[in-house]
């Protein structure tokens, strides 16, 4: 298939589900499949994929949202340099209504900090560049997708010879939190729909442990509806066979290496280290920290700032939801409290997380 449309396909859909439905008779009991990519947490919702499967098939959201999965520690770094004189706090949209402890940006905008919404960390640079008398501190959240653009953005301020541009550090790594779930009693991961933008730049060869050493089977799969459903077939077959192997639906963009020039930005610039993912806990070598060469660049060493003790929302679960033990509906706050236009937790406020996909979409 050449053209977006073909994977959009109601006719192949139909087809598919009618093979996954045959593909599980007889099977005894239930899968659970999770997908650990907020964009295909949306295409799951939007196009009522939950729906079409058959009782064998469950599929769950993990920590696939960037957003989502910060600590509230981190929202409260970021409100404490909004705070502070002549800073300049830039960001991805997402992150200004994030809450945390007693605030979020948007309200310290609203307040008079200076703290702007930008589409490229390239574009934070160039307020640095702009503004020499203030300091930039861009905010760093996102996966190995982001990750390089951020690298980039550094090397980049490095050759301007920049002062007074730096980077708070949130970047997580797959697939860690896959193999800490995996690990987890309380929840049994039957397969994983891994995420397509990740996989782009590590590869879906880096999924083989969790296929090797822990027996889960991975599909690599796009975010359209046929790519959706065709990949849900891939995992059902290896848990119907009980196979564990990693296969890549998404063989047009994904190689198995991934995407070198990427990968040796990351290497340059940053090096692997513990990170804390909200509702899951602090996970080994699962964050990207500056190496000992750009760590002038470091916020958090070069700025140091004055930090409110965080404290979590009583009633969220967006912790649990996280982690794919319960559903936005089973929060006691989902549209009830927290709303897209009130939001409590992370999961309600990116466009990525599952409560707000829970909430536009409805339960398909």
């Amino acid at each position: 298939m050449k053209y977006s449309s073909e994977y959009r396909d109601p006719a192949l859909a139909k087809a598919l589900v009618a093979a996954i439905s045959k593909d599980v008779q007889g099977y005894d009991g239930r899968m659970t499949l999770m997908e650990v990519c907020g964009t295909h947490t949306m295409s799951i919702y939007q196009h009522g994929i939950r729906s079409l499967l058959p009782a064998q098939v469950r599929l769950v959201s993990g920590p696939g949202c960037p957003v989502c999965v910060t600590p509230i520690s981190y929202v409260d770094q970021a409100v404490a340099y909004a705070r502070r004189p002549q800073t300049i706090v830039a960001t991805f949209g997402d992150m200004v209504r994030v809450p945390g402890s007693t605030s979020n940006l948007q309200r310290e905008k609203a307040e008079g900090a200076d703290v702007r919404i930008v589409y490229s960390p390239l574009d934070a640079v160039s307020i640095a560049e702009k503004n020499p008398e203030k300091t930039v501190v861009f905010l760093g959240v996102g996966f190995e997708t982001t990750a390089p653009t951020i690298g980039g953005s550094l090397l980049e301020a490095e050759k301007r010879n920049l002062k007074n541009f730096f980077v708070l550090c949130a970047h997580k790594t797959m697939p860690a939190p896959m193999i800490a779930l995996t690990s987890d009693p309380e929840l049994k991961v039957d397969g994983y729909i891994c995420p397509a933008h990740v996989s782009a730049v590590i590869g879906s060869d880096a999924y083989q442990p969790l296929a090797e050493d822990f027996g889960v089977p991975c599909v690599v799969t796009g975010f359209e509806p046929v790519d959706m459903l065709r990949g849900i077939q891939m995992l059902v077959r290896q848990v119907v066979a009980g196979e564990a192997k990693v296969e890549c639906e998404y063989s047009r963009i994904v190689k198995p290496a991934g995407n070198q020039t990427a990968q040796a930005i990351l290497a340059k610039v940053f090096e692997p280290c513990d990170a804390e993912w909200r509702g899951i806990g602090l996970i080994p070598e699962s964050g990207l920290r500056l190496r000992e060469a750009y760590q002038k660049f470091d916020a958090l060493i070069a700025l140091p700032v004055e930090v409110e003790e965080p404290r979590e929302h009583k009633g969220c679960l967006c912790g649990e939801i996280l982690k794919g033990k319960v559903s936005a509906k089973d929060c006691p706050l989902f549209r009830k409290t927290c709303t897209p236009e009130h939001p409590i937790g992370a999961c309600m406020v990116s466009s990525e997380g599952t409560c707000a996909a829970e909430y536009k979409y409805g339960d398909c």
